[in-house]
């Protein structure tokens, strides 16, 4: 909805010609692949374009998608959940390389690179450890992809609490915060009882086996006694950084 009132903006300040504000509305919502229907007004309706999950999809498919994305006046591109095998297909793509990043702990791509920054304040992403990196590392990206400045605050977790308070600057002064963790997840609690603005909890699979891979730290989270706490699924560190980033450019 955003990009639609840039529309109007651009109209009433006579960048736009109505003919121009109507060619683009005019566009079709969506493309037909057969195996795929690419969203050309995703960003008009939600203020963030198409994003591409890579998990499950051929590299033909994702690379497809992309091109069709691009060809459509889409400039920034972002795959999620996106294979180093899967990623090398798409470098060899002539329409993608040339903008073409992958960032292999976050299993993540850039295309077009990181969209203009808007928001005033930050986003603060904080792990329990350095075993959560993968999962913020999604969450960082992805943030800074959506036209965000991100904190890292990385190993600080509850097992040596001075690490953590030894960040309560960054973490007081945030606009939202994203904590990770797996183990038991208390991070998400400690973190919501310091901080003013909202945290959004990310239970990782990352623990020994009665963690029973993340359900542990997503109970646990989802149980916090500190308000302003809000929890996405495990591993979910993209839906957590899409959450973040619709408040701080709130």
């Amino acid at each position: 909805m955003n990009d639609l009132k840039e529309i109007l903006k651009d109209y009433r300040s006579g960048i736009l010609s109505e003919e121009e504000v109507l060619k683009i509305l005019k566009k079709k919502p969506f493309i037909e692949m057969g195996y795929a229907k690419p969203d050309t007004h995703r960003k008009l309706l939600q203020g963030n374009a198409e994003i591409i999950y890579g998990a499950g999809k051929t590299p033909e498919q994702i690379g497809g998608i992309a091109e069709v994305l691009l060809k459509n006046g889409q400039e920034h591109i972002l795959i999620t959940r996106l294979s180093e095998e899967k990623s090398q297909y798409l470098q060899k793509n002539s329409l993608l390389n040339e903008s073409y990043e992958y960032f292999p702990e976050a299993r993540l791509a850039m295309i077009g690179g990181r969209q203009e920054k808007k928001a005033g304040g930050y986003i603060a992403v904080i792990t329990a450890g350095t075993s959560d990196m993968p999962v913020a590392e999604e969450a960082a990206l992805t943030a800074e992809f959506l036209g965000n400045d991100v904190k890292r605050i990385y190993d600080a977790g509850v097992a040596g609490l001075h690490r953590l308070l030894s960040h309560l600057d960054d973490i007081m002064d945030a606009s939202v915060i994203i904590a990770i963790a797996g183990m038991e997840g208390a991070l998400a609690s400690v973190v919501g009882g310091l901080a003013e603005c909202p945290v959004i909890a990310v239970p990782t699979s990352v623990g020994y086996g009665a963690s029973f891979g993340g359900l542990s730290a997503l109970l646990s989270m989802l149980n916090s006694c500190a308000s302003g706490v809000s929890v996405v699924n495990i591993d979910n560190g993209f839906g957590a950084a899409y959450q973040a980033s619709m408040i701080n450019h709130k």
